[in-house]
């Protein structure tokens, strides 16, 4: 007869995943690759690079597991992994042409916007619009929750060019958001 272990708890999962049981990686890959696929994909625009760069993130987890100190959350310990490895992805990549724009150009003007039509899936996909070094400061800052410091040791730039990219790509969202309801009042007359 078979046995089929299920692994019910995060720490029976660790643990498992540790002694490098198979059934136990699946189900923590299961729990969680639509979550970091997601995050993936907040970076990398192609869904299969994507793909390619969460499955990469998987493996990182897996090898880095024993250092995972039970400190904090476990998922969070794991997004940090799949956030960097999405980074170094971009960095790494010449064909995704990570460039974080340093240039002192003129800031685009305060645009009049309201978020109250607006989607989470709408915003998203203007938020995938943004040039690279734009969107990947936005993302880490707004939606990952890294400070400028931080942001600033990840991608090896200043923290005050991680302001100014949040600063730029803010502006260029409030720009799309603005064009985007005109759009929508010419449509509904």
């Amino acid at each position: 007869m078979l046995f089929r272990k299920t692994f019910t708890t995060e720490s029976d999962i660790i643990k498992g995943c540790l002694k490098g049981e198979r059934k136990a990686q699946q189900q923590l890959y299961e729990a969680y690759s639509k979550k970091f696929l997601a995050i993936c994909m907040r970076y990398v625009k192609d869904r299969d690079h994507a793909e390619d760069v969460m499955i990469e993130g998987f493996m990182k987890i897996f090898e880095k597991l024993p250092q995972y100190e039970a400190k904090g959350s476990f998922e969070g310990w794991m997004k940090r992994i799949i956030v960097t490895q999405s980074l170094l992805t971009l960095r790494n990549n010449k064909n995704l042409n990570m460039e974080i724009n340093t240039e002192n150009h003129l800031e685009t003007a305060e645009s009049a916007y309201e978020l109250n039509h607006l989607e989470a899936a709408d915003l998203m996909e203007l938020i995938k619009e943004l040039p690279v070094g734009y969107r990947t400061v936005f993302n880490l800052y707004a939606i990952e929750g890294y400070s400028h410091s931080e942001i600033g040791d990840l991608l090896g730039i200043t923290e005050s060019t991680s302001k100014s990219q949040l600063n730029r790509a803010r502006n260029v969202l409030k720009e799309k958001i603005a064009d985007q309801q005109i759009k929508e009042r010419r449509i509904n007359g």
